[in-house]
């Protein structure tokens, strides 16, 4: 009788060929390939920084990146914080809870509408705030600072053009509340616009 996890000695087929071979791309796609995985890896390790202040009071990414728009944007909405973090209100509802019950947020009814619930770091969230940022600071300043001032300006354009089209002007309006005008051709326009539409 045949033993059915004998493996087969025969030559691998055309077919296995195909599955196993990697894909081929052209010049222009194996650049873009390179810097793809370079971006992968330049986010793993930024995002890495905090991974151990977070792991050692039982938290994630997700309450990093609301703590961290929390701090810098403070009085956000809760809508405004969906929209940045682009996820559901179940989820935004279970790392918000927490971080409210351990008092790294807290939470201030509107002046003009009562029932909106305006979002704030307490003294516990801003020191948490500095410490997982400072890392990151480090590394950006470590890396920007050896690059030419236009250089720099291609490292925020090409950045800028990674978000999607429809998303762009809701970040530009978000970083201009802290003065920060993204380097873009797009971000120009939008505030050329937006002065028109004032006068």
């Amino acid at each position: 009788m045949t033993d059915i996890n004998t493996k087969s000695t025969d030559s691998p087929t055309e077919n296995d060929e195909e599955t196993t071979s990697p894909v081929s791309l052209s010049g222009k796609h194996e650049h873009i390939l390179t810097l793809m995985e370079l971006f992968y890896f330049a986010y793993r390790d930024f995002t890495g920084d905090g991974d151990e202040v977070l792991a050692k009071i039982g938290y994630g990414r997700a309450h990093h990146r609301v703590i961290h728009f929390v701090h810098h944007y403070p009085g956000l909405r809760v809508a405004e914080l969906l929209s940045i973090l682009k996820i559901t209100k179940q989820s935004l509802a279970r790392v918000l809870k927490q971080l409210v019950d351990e008092d790294y947020i807290t939470q201030k009814p509107g002046q003009q509408d009562r029932r909106e619930r305006l979002l704030y770091t307490t003294q516990k969230g801003q020191e948490l705030a500095t410490q997982l940022a400072k890392p990151q600071i480090n590394r950006f300043e470590h890396s920007i600072n050896q690059l030419s001032k236009k250089e720099q300006e291609t490292v925020e354009k090409f950045l800028f053009s990674l978000i999607q089209q429809g998303n762009r002007h809701d970040v530009i309006n978000l970083m201009a509340q802290n003065g920060h005008e993204p380097y873009s051709d797009i971000s120009k326009k939008h505030s050329s616009k937006s002065a028109l539409k004032k006068k």
